[in-house]
């Protein structure tokens, strides 16, 4: 709470009364913003969004109508946790820990890949409105998730659903395992582990690391891609209160990630 009030502060975001901030910043930025907005700068830095979403959610709706340009600076910060701003006289770095939700169409008109509707676009029209996320970009994004068109009967379903209270409960107590594994490097969830801690704390079973071996050579998985899906495994395998990863673990965090709905071919 200190840490983000300081940001709000110096940003001149704070009022004359306002005391701690105590509720996780949400900053959804329009999609007109500029790199500076974005990162920060200005002849005296101030924060950008990154940092005024620290500890945070920082959600980009219609993410490809974001110039390149500004998408691109966001690779630090997802990466590295933190921003450095540079100018003639300074340079500054702004803390950005950040939960990047990002969402967009699979297509300009929108229906690509709808079972009920037919894609008025052409493969070059996709082709571009996709380019601007390039292939680093989304190497950082640990979950790909296309959301199919609700149906008229979910609507109206009368079958109840698991509450969001016990859907708490389950990540609290996955959260609560993560904080003691690893607040002994000061860390509190899996997503900030390094390599060497990946080795040391995600245990594989067999025929889990068979799996993850055999989607590394036919997706073509880079490094960094690998990681991070070892890192979703061991947050699945929280949540069903495993201390190994199994091969449904494995497969799981590989879906999660494999299906952007950006190919068209």
């Amino acid at each position: 709470a200190i840490e983000i009030t300081k940001i709000y502060s110096i940003s001149g975001l704070l009022g004359k009364d306002t005391g701690l901030v105590t509720t996780r910043p949400f900053r959804s930025p329009h999609h007109t913003s500029s790199t500076v907005a974005m990162i920060g700068g200005g002849s005296i830095p101030r924060p950008g969004e990154v940092t005024l979403a620290h500890h945070g959610v920082l959600f980009l709706d219609e993410l490809p109508e974001f110039s390149k340009k500004t998408l691109e600076v966001l690779r630090e910060p997802i990466e590295d946790r933190q921003i450095t701003v540079s100018r003639a006289n300074a340079t500054l770095t702004f803390p950005s820990s950040i939960i990047l939700v990002a969402a967009m169409n699979p297509c300009p008109c929108g229906f690509f890949g709808d079972k009920d509707h037919t894609c008025e676009c052409s493969a070059g029209e996709i082709k571009r409105y996709t380019r601007k996320l390039s292939g680093p970009l989304l190497d950082r994004i640990d979950l790909h998730i296309r959301v199919s068109r609700v149906d008229y009967a979910d609507l109206h379903a009368t079958q109840r659903a698991e509450s969001s209270a016990a859907i708490r409960a389950r990540v609290v107590r996955a959260r609560t395992i993560e904080r003691e594994r690893l607040e002994r490097h000061g860390l509190f969830c899996n997503a900030q582990m390094n390599h060497s801690m990946i080795k040391k704390y995600c245990t594989m079973e067999k025929d889990a690391e068979h799996l993850l071996e055999a989607a590394f050579h036919r997706i073509q998985l880079s490094a960094r891609s690998h990681d991070r899906i070892i890192k979703v495994a061991r947050t699945i395998a929280d949540l069903d209160g495993k201390p190994i990863i199994g091969a449904s673990h494995i497969a799981e965090a590989i879906q999660l990630r494999s299906d952007v709905g950006l190919s068209i071919d």
